[in-house]
């Protein structure tokens, strides 16, 4: 039994549990409450911790303390969705606990965990019982408890693990609404996979391999591939972020249509395309469906044979020289005020640019960005303090996180949606300079809208006296299951009619990437004959998961 653990142990330990999260993840995802195609716990945790093995696979660390330490450093900056936030508090609080550790015995590492839950709940504003603050909380008390009978690493582990596992069958009747739905707290349950993962490092087992399609996925080979034959004439390659797990196979299709040598590699967040076609500018077009264009890469092999034939170098995109000798630009100057919004879909994104927001980060719903991507693009604007709108309850806490890893101000509103955020950015007085008036301003204008939103059931489930089949239509109502049909129709009219008794005197439907523009002016002119003294707007989001967003005021 291992009574005390070094640095590459604790290594090891770590490598193990992103490992069997990444394994459960999908599992742990149909845990979520709602069966809408957004239940994504499992994945933020994997993707999360993903990006501490990345770190510590990359390094040595001869101390428990700095093992601990780049993996909290890695969570911070790598989490994704509330789940992934809270668990790099937890691992944060670790590294707090193992500090000057060379290395760490039972009551070390007991101590550290409790540590860990400190910070945790001292980050959120209302922890609520029955989720993975619960689980982590009675999981710790019990190693303190074990430290004093076992001073031993895996002993404190293992009986961690065994009031966690009790804890998590409990949290069905300790949250309303997972009492509801009939299952236990997704999060709670990713915190125990990573625990036992730890725990079956130090016993020595084989660190699980993912299955083959998994690993495909989740690391893709973007292997350059050979020369072919010239049948068409330019080489392009390009890379796209994801705007959601939408299957790419009606764009390798398309692909197959208009070129040869295709060959796509992906992973969870972004695909690499490879393909020789006449009409690089067309297959470029079609990728940003998919997501948003990132890098890409066109040479014209035909001109290329020439040179070659020639004896000349043959040109390449490397030949493109960063720096044509002039001077640099001048350091762009500071404005006070700028805007960040997160969203999915083009026609949101230019929504919220004619707003006024400075920069866009790419996410919602099936896809949270982390906690750098927010950070990143933070940086990326030119002002001294930066108001940073999440728009999805599940991207506040990431966003909050930057609070403090920039030398700018961010100051995050913590929208939850994207018609919330749209309202507080009307809210904003360009020729306002008090800060915290336009904070408050913006608050306040995001609590005065309601948000409804159609998607569709990723699943048969039983929820709040409602009886719903895999691909039905659902409405949510501020977050809340409204209605589901089989018709979508019916949905739309009776959330028109919500509208109605809600006195709405602007509604704003933004149709998403599965709507045409017909059946989206069919849905205005339902709210407009249900609501004759409305202002009724329908608008292109392009978002994917969401048929329709649409806001009430």
């Amino acid at each position: 039994m291992h009574d005390t653990i070094t640095g590459p142990v604790f290594q090891e330990m770590l490598l193990f549990g992103a490992a069997s999260i990444a394994r459960e993840k999908q599992g742990i995802n149909d845990l979520n409450v709602f069966p809408v195609p957004d239940g994504d716990t499992g994945t933020n945790m994997s993707l999360t911790m993903s990006t501490a093995a990345q770190e510590l696979e990359k390094r040595s660390p001869a101390t428990v303390e700095l093992a601990s330490s780049i993996t909290a450093s890695a969570l911070l900056r790598g989490a994704r969705g509330n789940s992934g936030v809270i668990l790099s508090l937890l691992f944060r609080g670790i590294s707090k606990g193992l500090k000057g550790c060379v290395t760490a015995d039972g009551c070390a590492f007991a101590a550290a965990m409790q540590e860990g839950v400190g910070v945790a709940y001292n980050a959120v504003m209302k922890p609520a019982e029955g989720t993975i603050l619960t689980v982590s909380r009675l999981a710790a008390d019990r190693a303190m408890e074990a430290s004093a009978e076992k001073n031993s690493v895996e002993y404190v582990l293992e009986q961690a693990i065994a009031q966690g596992e009790e804890t998590l069958k409990e949290t069905v009747n300790m949250n309303p609404v997972l009492k509801k739905a009939g299952v236990v707290d997704a999060g709670g349950k990713g915190y125990l996979v990573i625990l036992k993962g730890m725990l079956a490092a130090l016993r020595g087992e084989a660190r699980p391999e993912l299955e083959p399609e998994s690993a495909a996925r989740d690391k893709a080979d973007f292997a350059a591939i050979g020369d072919e034959d010239i049948t068409f004439a330019f080489d392009t390659v390009f890379i796209v972020r994801r705007i959601d797990d939408r299957s790419i196979e009606p764009f390798r299709e398309f692909l197959n249509g208009i070129g040869d040598s295709l060959v796509i590699g992906e992973d969870d967040e972004a695909f690499k395309v490879h393909v020789h076609t006449d009409t690089p500018g067309v297959a470029l077009t079609e990728a940003q469906r998919y997501g948003t264009l990132e890098l890409a890469k066109i040479e014209n092999m035909r001109t290329q044979a020439e040179d070659l034939a020639a004896g000349r170098k043959a040109q390449s995109t490397d030949d493109l020289e960063e720096d044509d000798g002039q001077d640099a630009p001048a350091e762009q100057e500071l404005k006070p005020f700028g805007y960040l919004a997160v969203c999915a879909g083009d026609g949101l994104a230019a929504v919220f640019s004619d707003l006024g927001v400075d920069g866009i980060v790419s996410g919602g719903q099936t896809m949270n960005p982390s906690t750098e991507s927010i950070l990143t693009e933070i940086e990326k604007i030119a002002a001294e303090t930066v108001f940073v709108l999440p728009n999805n309850k599940n991207i506040v806490m990431a966003a909050q996180q930057c609070v403090g890893l920039s030398e700018k101000k961010v100051v995050v509103i913590p929208t939850a949606t994207v018609p919330q955020g749209i309202g507080a950015m009307m809210a904003v007085d360009p020729d306002e300079t008090d800060e915290a008036a336009i904070e408050q301003a913006m608050n306040a204008a995001a609590s005065a809208v309601t948000t409804a939103q159609i998607t569709y059931a990723a699943r048969n489930s039983e929820f709040d006296g409602f009886a719903i089949r895999e691909g039905d239509y659902l409405a949510l109502l501020e977050g809340k299951l409204f209605d589901t049909d089989t018709d979508l129709d019916a949905v739309l009219e009776k959330l028109a009619g919500e509208a109605k008794s809600r006195g709405a005197e602007f509604v704003n439907l933004f149709y998403g990437l599965d709507v045409s523009e017909e059946d989206a002016q069919k849905a205005g002119e339902l709210f407009g004959k249900l609501c004759p003294n409305a202002e009724v707007n329908v608008i292109s989001g392009g978002q994917p998961v969401y048929y329709y967003i649409i806001s009430m005021e």
